[in-house]
Order: structure tokens, then sequence, then C-alpha cells
């Protein structure tokens, strides 16, 4: 049954938040809740990855976190984990979230504290953390010694940084920028890095190389899963993700100001690398399976990073991320943060009516957003579609939204197909928009510039027939709750 035929009123909004300090205590809190499994002896190249691929396939939504240790060629207590944040019920803890019964719970719960109390939080600069454990300094930097995985078959080479933060700060404004992009390790003290055209971390690396200067940058390798939800969002030019993680984490965080250019980095980091890049030197990177599902870039040349000082914990952990065929081990945590983002953006830009939104694993996490209304007037349709692909964090990468009514459960893709198969009259409901922002990463495109198109489909009951559509076939919310409760061994699954 989908949650919206349950009719269940939303509970008060109820302001909790994350309790725990960083990755570590995470760990802790999920081996207690069943939701972390510990591996030995799993190689860095491709069985790792294949292992947590196959996991999350099986078991979407509901997989463990995978803790791999003991890696072969590796010193022991060098980790790797996959998945922080990927199931419904970690994700929900990771907030500070009552646990949910589902997608739209966690939704709805990130959505109200966006409405209610939510407000940018600065981080505070610390002297030290437990980050500074251990300082590598210019010849002592050798990247080789960290598991770095091999992720597919077909990359072409080590990434160190995949569920990463990468951290910059503009040459004129100051605004420090945290961004997550694709970390190549190159050699002991060199990785390549590769930014989407649009991206803020490129916009501000082209802004220092327009000038002759080279590029500071810091980039974590394991952290916090809400700093690096917060990274991977698309927000304003100018916001700091650092703030507005704070703000989800309702206090800030301790960052520490790098050796070398004053960098802020979090003081509970794992891995902690930084150096800079110069204008004109590259490195072949790549290729690299992306969040698509496809090889679509090919190996390119990108600029490399001379790592100069290396920060990291005792018995450090990689966290990683596997783009691939969706459902990839990062999709649901994405999905929820962008579907609640979408929301509010669409909510604040005017529009009324919306109960909900989701973006599908299936694609991506952002290539198949679904937004539910109560129509209220004619053409609202077509407005929610519009904006939910036009607004900041719908626009990047998309290709379908569906707008679907109050009756239809977004985040359930039976009932979206039913709703696009028997509410929608495709020439006269599908719009299309062309000419959006998109990412050499889409296999539809093959040239310069990254543009592409997308659809907008209206699956709404149409406006002037809403009276005399015909009623949906099905047992009532009230019969469904009693022959549950009569029958409920039925339902225990």
């Amino acid at each position: 049954m989908s949650e919206s035929a349950k009719k269940t009123p939303l509970s008060p909004y109820i302001d909790t938040r994350p309790q725990h300090e960083d990755l570590r205590d995470l760990l802790v809190d999920f081996e207690r809740m069943g939701e972390l499994v510990k591996i030995d002896g799993a190689d860095s190249h491709l069985e790792l990855s294949a292992l947590a691929e196959t996991v999350t396939a099986r078991y979407p939504g509901a997989e463990p976190a995978l803790l791999f240790d003991n890696i072969p060629g590796y010193e022991k207590g060098f980790r790797v984990l996959s998945g922080a944040s990927n199931s419904y019920k970690r994700l929900a803890h990771v907030f500070g979230f009552p646990e949910p019964r589902g997608r739209m719970d966690i939704v709805r719960a990130y959505k109200a504290r966006m409405k209610h109390k939510f407000e940018m939080t600065p981080p505070r600069v610390v002297t030290t953390g437990p980050v500074l454990e251990n300082v590598w300094r210019d010849d002592e930097v050798d990247l080789t010694k960290f598991p770095a995985p091999f992720v597919h078959e077909l990359d072409g080479g080590r990434y160190i940084g995949t569920e990463d933060l990468v951290v910059m700060r503009h040459p004129d404004t100051g605004w420090v920028n945290m961004g997550t992009y694709r970390i190549a390790v190159h050699s002991k003290n060199t990785v390549g890095i590769w930014i989407s055209p649009g991206k803020h971390g490129r916009l501000i690396r082209d802004k220092y190389f327009s000038r002759g200067e080279p590029c500071p940058v810091v980039i974590s390798c394991g952290q916090d899963p809400i700093l690096f939800l917060c990274a991977n969002a698309e927000m304003a030019e100018g916001v700091s993700e650092y703030d507005y993680a704070g703000g989800q984490r309702g206090r800030p965080y301790d960052v520490i100001n790098s050796e070398l250019y004053g960098l802020p980095f979090p003081a509970s980091s794992e891995i902690v690398l930084e150096g800079e890049m110069y204008p004109g030197e590259t490195q072949l990177e790549g290729p690299f399976g992306e969040f698509m599902g496809y090889y679509a870039s090919e190996a390119s040349h990108q600029p490399v990073v001379h790592i100069k000082r290396v920060y990291f914990r005792n018995n450090p952990i990689i966290t990683m991320a596997i783009p691939s065929r969706p459902p990839s081990n990062f999709t649901v945590a994405r999905a929820a943060v962008k579907s609640s983002m979408i929301w509010d953006e669409c909510e604040k830009a005017g529009l009324s009516g919306i109960k909900g939104v989701w973006c599908h694993e299936a694609g991506a996490g952002r290539l198949f957003n679904v937004i539910s209304i109560e129509q209220k007037y004619p053409g609202h349709a077509k407005q929610a579609g519009m904006l939910a692909a036009n607004c900041q964090s719908g626009a990047y990468a998309g290709r379908w939204v569906v707008v679907v009514d109050h009756d239809i459960d977004p985040s359930n893709i039976h009932d979206v197909i039913w709703a696009m198969s028997t509410r929608c009259d495709p020439p006269n409901d599908i719009d299309y928009i062309r000419r959006h922002w998109s990412t050499p990463l889409d296999p539809m495109l093959f040239e310069p510039p990254w543009e592409n198109n997308r659809a907008v489909v209206d699956a709404c009951r149409p406006w002037g027939r809403l009276a005399q559509f015909p009623p949906v076939a099905e047992a009532s919310p009230e019969l469904q709750e009693q022959v549950m409760n009569k029958w409920p061994h039925l339902f225990q699954r």
C-alpha cells in the first residue's frame, strides 16, 4: 500500500537534531542498530567496490553500511567505508530524524526542518582535532599508502576521492565553497580532479587560472555524511556548504585552517589532502564510471593537484561512493536530500499545494523527479513541473519531471507509472525544455556545449474534468486499516 493511501496525518514538527560528533560516532551507532557489517580481506582492486555495489543492488534502501579492513597490501586499520547513509534507517539517524516508515517520511522531516527552524550556522575555527593525529609534509607525502579503491574494470586508475569534500576559496570575495568531485591518485604526491562545467569549484578554479595564479585546494576523503550530502547538493553561488551543514546539524562544525593556504577543513575528518593546481598543467584522468551509470566521458587531460600536506587520523577511513548503474551506494541519500530541497525551493517560489517530491534512485537521484500536488487552479500542474525542473536543486542534469495528483505517492514508481498511463495525454500533456544545464557525463551528449533537453509530464487529472474523472477502484483507507488490524501477520514482513 502506498504511503499516500494510508492517509496518515503528519506528526507535529519536532526539532530533533543529530547527536553524533563525527563519522566514528555514527559507526558505533550503526553497529548497535544492526546496520553495519565489517569485512576483512577484500582487495581494493575491484573486490570491495564490486561487493558493495552488489549488496546495494540486492537490498536497495535497506543495505548495511560496509566497513572494509585488513585490505591486502595496506596497513591494518587503513579502512574503506561504503554506503554510510544509504539506507532509510541510517539516513534518518544521520540527520537526527525519527525512524522512518518510508522514503517520504525523511523528505517531510527534512522539509519541515527547513521551514520551521533552520539557520545558516558558520563553522567554528579551532586549532586542533583528531585529523591532526598524523601529518605528512612535503617529501613525507605518500598517497599510495592509502587503500584508494579501483572501482570498476574500465576505470583509468584508483580514486581516493569519491564521497569527498573539495574546499576552495573565491579569490575576490573570500567565499568558501565545498563540493564533491572525483579525485584520482596519479602518484605519491599528485592527484587529478575532474569538475563538471558550471559547478562552483570549476568557476573558482578558472578564476585563479585566468590570472595565471595557482588554485589552492583541500580535499577531505572521509567525513560526517552530513557534510558530504550538503557538498553534493546545488547551493546558490556565495552560500557556504559549511554554513548549510551546520544549520542541518543545529550547531557549528569545528574546522581547522590548513597550514599552507588557510583553507578550513573538518577537525574530525579522516584524511585531508592539501595542495594546489597550476594553470596549464594537466595529466590524463579517467575514464571513470559515473553517476548516470555509464562511461560517458572519455579520459581527458585535467588539472593536477600537487599535494604538500596530508592530515589523517589513526586508522583512517576512506568514504567511498560507487557511481554505477542505479541503484548506487549513495542514491538513496542523494534522492532524499534533493527531493527535500526541490520541495523547499518550489514552495519558497510561491507554489502552493505541494504534497511530496521524490527524485527516483533509478534516475540516479536527479534524472527522474516527481512532484505531487493538490490542484487548486488551472495551470497549477504546469507551474509545478516548470518550477521543479528549473529551481536550483532541480536544474542540473535532469531529464524527466512528472507532476502527479495528491493521491499519488511520488516515491512509489507503480503509482507514478499508473498516473502517467491513465491521466496523461502525451501530445497535450508533455512539454519540453531545450538547451538546459547538463554535463559531459550525460551519455546522450557527444560534444560541447553540455546542454540537454528534458520533458515535463503532466500526469494529473485534467483540471476541467476533476469532478467528472472516474473514481479510483480500490479499497478505502479505512477498510484497508481494518483488514490489516484483523490479520496483522500478513503484513509483518
